[in-house]
């Protein structure tokens, strides 16, 4: 949540850092800012709403600075306006400071801070915070970068923070724990960011910052040290992320783009680890662990929102293939409930951004308690991708559009991979099937392809359902989670209420909901279940409920049941729901255009979920 661009060196900052806050507008926010060093001065603009809302504040002003730094808010304390943005200033405004994250221990350092006689412009835990640190430097007179890191261990909390000094032009102090922050390195210039989207521009070389560690950028040089002021020698990497593949290519929005771009990051997902020929399988990331999957006495799989959905998908796809028992839990809960966790249970943490703070914390305690952790996420050098103990990456490039569409079918491409090569490793699946299903797996991009072409029919489609308030999604056995994924896809960027079931239980309680108002989704291939979906189907006609229908090419029986059909390829049981939830993605996608949402950055949403 939130975004954070610095920049130091010989550039103008103000308009790089403006563009890398545009870069990360995805992430989801609700006001933005910068500070800049100048001869005027250390000097803090900020404005509620978007980024263009900033620069028509800036005009006018003089914004010449080679050192500056940026921040777009998604509130937490604080509702969103003018005053609680970022940056925030220190009570004698020679500091500056922007902030992601959580201090939770704010209320009492405020307090402490207000008998001292500091007064607070803002509702932030943010600005308590550079308060804080301003307090220090001043009772021992000790220098800045001294300061934040006797402040930070006093601290509760998470937090991602970058901090300007009026008193030192040159300098940028940065520092991380549960929040990401990415150090670009440059000739005689450095960037910071949350993410590399606003860095590969400009340099290619990056130190991801790890926990409990600050960051002095000073006199074009770079020191990273530990709390305890231990220094760390920073690890540089190159990032191999393209700037084409953060820009919209043609179409009219990211998620579009991005849906579109699922034929290609599901090949991808599989590139070099799948060759069916040959009857060959290999993860790399996991292969020093595959035995403790495949003898694990349990999975517990963790994740929140999407990927939640995906670790329900493969709980199906683990105990089908390889007969393990499996849980899926939301992260956000898991840690709550004193979970029993044994040492010969492997834990599968799934996040998109290998950000997701809920989920981080999830394998914290779960490590505590001496499982295994496998992490399947899709950004490299993540926190999640270094907190586990094994693990694959998705590999499906940048998702910028905050409703998750490719990285869904990524983490289940990968997920089912994982399950094959536990069920091949235990003896679980016959040679003949995990043949089959690595061979239906390659011609996948194809089969999605083909669905795509049919995006004008359900445009179509979605423009009659555009009246709607309310959605229903309902599918049976691995579709279900695919109904609950498209029923979210639905309220997170048209706002319209949708709810997923399993077909079945539409008996139980949500039949009362059907008139001839109410649209109703079935994902009604032919599978197993097919004849029990059919008679659910009947059940909603004869209370005049308007169906759409996902089924299978070539279905001729529910041609005159239903009102629309949406046809998609015939595959393999286990890998439907990488089909069938393609036209689910792109009904959502269609119904939100066509009541005006802004599809990429829906209200209230961020992309990377940093705070709990």
């Amino acid at each position: 949540m939130c975004g954070i661009v610095a920049y130091v060196g010989h550039r103008e900052a103000c308009p790089l850092v403006l563009k890398g806050l545009k870069r990360l507008e995805y992430r989801g926010y609700d006001s933005a800012g910068v500070a800049l060093l100048n001869g005027e001065g250390l000097k803090v603009y900020k404005k509620k709403g978007k980024v263009v809302d900033l620069e028509k504040e800036l005009n006018g002003k003089e914004l010449t600075a080679t050192i500056g730094m940026g921040h777009t808010r998604w509130a937490t304390h604080g509702e969103p306006n003018d005053v609680n943005a970022h940056p925030h200033y220190a009570f004698n405004r020679k500091l500056a400071i922007i902030h992601n994250g959580i201090i939770e221990n704010y209320a009492t350092l405020k307090e402490n801070l207000i008998r001292k006689g500091h007064e607070f412009r803002s509702q932030t835990d943010s600005e308590v915070l550079i308060q804080f640190i301003e307090e220090i430097q001043k009772h021992t007179c000790c220098s800045l970068e001294e300061a934040v890191r006797q402040a930070l261990q006093e601290v509760v909390g998470a937090y991602a923070i970058v901090i300007m000094s009026e008193d030192d032009p040159t300098q940028l102090i940065a520092a991380r724990k549960g929040s990401p922050l990415v150090i670009g390195i440059g000739e005689g210039e450095f960037f910071m960011a949350s993410d590399a989207t606003p860095i590969i521009e400009y340099t290619k070389d990056v130190v991801y910052l790890n926990d409990y560690e600050v960051a002095v950028i000073k006199n074009g040089e770079l020191k990273v040290t530990t709390l305890d002021n231990t220094q760390t020698t920073p690890y540089i990497q190159k990032v191999e992320l393209e700037l084409e593949a953060i820009e919209k290519g043609g179409f009219d929005h990211f998620m579009l783009k991005e849906i579109f771009e699922q034929p290609r990051s599901i090949a991808d997902s599989m590139r070099g680890r799948v060759k069916a020929d040959a009857g060959h399988l290999v993860l790399g990331g996991l292969r020093d662990y595959l035995d403790q999957l495949a003898s694990s006495q349990r999975i517990v799989i963790v994740g929140c929102g999407t990927s939640w959905h995906a670790g329900l998908v493969a709980e199906y796809i683990f105990e089908e293939l390889a007969r393990i028992p499996v849980e899926v839990e939301y992260a956000s809960e898991f840690r709550y409930r004193n979970p029993i966790i044994a040492e010969r249970d492997v834990v599968i943490a799934i996040s998109q951004s290998g950000e997701t703070a809920d989920t981080l914390a999830a394998i914290e305690l779960a490590k505590s308690k001496g499982a295994t952790i496998f992490g399947v996420c899709n950004v490299v050098g993540s926190s999640i991708a270094r907190a586990t103990h094994a693990g694959a990456y998705t590999h499906a490039g940048p998702e910028i559009g905050v409703a998750s569409t490719k990285a869904f079918t990524a983490q289940v491409t990968v997920l089912t991979l994982m399950a094959l090569a536990a069920a091949k490793r235990k003896g679980t699946i016959s040679d003949t099937l995990f043949r089959q299903l690595l061979a239906e797996l390659e011609a996948l991009p194809a089969k999605v392809e083909k669905v795509l072409e049919g995006a004008e029919r359900i445009k179509e489609i979605a423009y009659i359902f555009t009246y709607a308030r309310n959605f229903i999604y309902l599918g049976r056995g691995l579709n279900f989670p695919v109904a609950l994924e498209g029923a979210l896809k639905l309220k997170e960027i048209s706002y319209i209420h949708a709810e997923g079931y399993p077909a079945a239980e539409m008996k139980h309680g949500p039949i009362a909901l059907i008139d001839e108002d109410m649209p109703v989704v079935f994902i009604a291939t032919k599978d197993s279940s097919y004849e029990k979906v059919v008679s659910n189907i009947q059940e909603v006609k004869a209370r005049k409920g308007r169906v759409i229908a996902i089924a299978t090419e070539g279905e001729t029986q529910l041609q005159n049941m239903v009102d629309f059909v949406i046809e998609i390829p015939k595959v393999h049981d286990i890998l439907m729901p990488l089909i069938s939830v393609i036209p689910l993605q792109l009904l959502a996608y269609y119904v939100a255009v066509m009541r005006g949402r802004n599809v990429d950055q829906p209200r209230n949403l961020a992309k990377s979920v940093t705070v709990e």
